[in-house]
């Protein structure tokens, strides 16, 4: 379902900036330099209406993979999952007849295994 819905919206991303693109520039970047700016009517042409409709189709989209996404995680945090992960044991310690001794104090004589 994620898959299908995430496809959708990739094709909306592109049809949005298709249609603003083909659209006439009003001029006057950001509504400066007269021009009017924005006016209280709706838009007026085909290509402005389509714009909107792939505007609140994309705006859909998104909050539905917000959603599916948080469904997805509500097994808990992150931190809640590195808790779960326990550290290994150290290894223990073998006794018998692989340790070594040291040398009597004054002997010069190297290591030898203890006779346990």
């Amino acid at each position: 379902m994620e898959n299908v819905v995430l496809i959708v919206h990739l094709f909306l991303a592109l049809a949005l900036i298709g249609a603003v693109l083909m659209q006439r520039s009003e001029g006057g970047g950001l509504g400066m330099g007269g021009g009017g700016g924005v006016s209280g009517r709706a838009a007026a042409t085909a290509l402005g209406k389509v714009t909107w409709i792939l505007a609140i189709a994309f705006i859909i989209t998104s909050i539905s993979l917000t959603i599916i996404a948080a469904q997805k995680s509500s097994s808990g945090s992150v931190i809640d999952r590195l808790g779960d992960i326990t550290a290994p044991e150290p290894a223990e310690e073998e006794t018998g007849s692989d340790t070594l001794l040291p040398p009597a104090e004054g002997d010069d004589a190297p290591l030898v295994p203890s006779a346990d």
